[in-house]
């Protein structure tokens, strides 16, 4: 069964936004992003799958994007449904979540994502720091 966080407000509609995360370890560390706006907040990198795209392809895109890294192949570790408000697109969404584990390769330079910034840290210290209920369930299930 997949996990749900949030909760859909009665007869407000939902567009479903498929996207895919990664947790990216490297030896005692873990990297993600930190998006600025339009609130400050850490986040696992990833993003949404546009129309066309294959899941893996749009994984690859937006790490690079987001934290100026490639990636390992990623492994699949599950998936978890999100009902939020995106305010940079004026959207109710019903975010369904892919998320993956790989391991950083190759830094490229710095994120081309307006915005972004790549953060290293602990796996320990990352489930307090990240926005997202869903990301923080998967990588303190990473970690143990």
């Amino acid at each position: 069964m997949i996990r749900v966080y949030g909760k859909p407000a009665p007869g407000r509609r939902y567009q479903l936004r498929p996207g895919a995360y990664v947790i990216l370890l490297r030896g005692r560390d873990l990297l993600l992003t930190h998006q600025s706006e339009p609130e400050p907040e850490f986040q696992l990198p990833g993003g949404g799958i546009d129309p066309g795209e294959a899941m893996i392809g749009a994984l690859h895109r937006e790490v690079l994007e987001e934290t100026g890294w490639r990636m390992s192949p990623p492994r699949r570790l599950g998936a978890y449904r999100r009902f939020t408000y995106m305010p940079e697109y004026d959207l109710w969404a019903e975010k369904l979540c892919h998320v993956f584990l790989a391991r950083p390769v190759l830094r490229h330079g710095p994120p081309v994502e307006q915005g972004h910034s790549a953060v290293w840290t602990t796996p320990a210290l990352a489930p307090a720091m990240l926005a997202d209920a869903g990301a923080r369930d998967f990588v303190a299930g990473i970690i143990g």
